[in-house]
């Protein structure tokens, strides 16, 4: 055994914090009617599952301080047909057009990050949730700017531009999004009538 005592001030302090903690959350189940005997079941095999829970709702509430962004340049003086283009695409959503989507001028350089929700969301609480955290959602040239630059991305999960909004001739919303998969990388448009699924992305742009 090690006669180096250097790292028991830091060991007393996490035993403390731990404690802190501990006591808080005891104090939180009993004003919910929960008594100690039932936070005490945690320690048990029995509570091995509850505390996958509490660390899944962990991960997924305080995730968001642990950002990884992505920078892209939007050259406004290209047509939208031009910014599709420079995705290459192997198919494309035919009613992305100018006509539809015109393009409004913004930020040339944008550094924007994907929100990642890990469950079914509406566009309703996904657009609250992006204002609750200090950020807009993207537009399609910011999308299309980020699909050229990072290609393979959308391989690994869809991303959603929630500022460019169409209503189609059915009356319902939509927004364009890109999708991949082995075979392709695509550009399409997703209702915004329905859920969006636990492999979505929110691309999102801090304000």
């Amino acid at each position: 055994m090690s006669n180096d005592l250097s790292d028991l001030p830091l060991l007393a302090k996490g035993m403390s914090m731990g404690a802190a903690i501990l006591t808080n959350l005891v104090e939180k189940a009993k004003a919910r009617g929960l008594t100690e005997e039932n936070v005490a079941r945690l320690a048990t095999e029995d509570g091995e599952g509850l505390l996958e829970k509490v660390a899944d709702l962990l991960a997924l509430e305080m995730g968001s301080a642990i950002r990884t962004t992505f920078s892209v340049a939007i050259d406004y003086t290209q047509s939208l047909a031009a910014m599709i283009k420079a995705g290459h695409y192997n198919w494309v959503n035919s009613d992305i057009t100018e006509q539809h989507f015109p393009i409004t001028p913004g930020p040339k350089d944008v550094s924007f990050e994907l929100v990642h929700f890990d469950r079914l969301m509406y566009t309703d609480a996904v657009l609250a949730e992006l204002e609750k955290r200090g950020v807009r959602p993207a537009t399609l040239p910011e999308l299309l700017a980020f699909g050229a630059k990072y290609p393979e991305k959308q391989r690994e999960f869809s991303v959603v531009a929630l500022a460019s909004v169409w209503r189609h001739w059915q009356s319902s919303l939509c927004a364009p999004s890109l999708w991949g998969r082995a075979d392709g990388r695509l550009l399409l448009l997703d209702w915004l009538d329905r859920g969006w699924g636990a492999r979505c992305r929110f691309a999102a742009v801090r304000k």
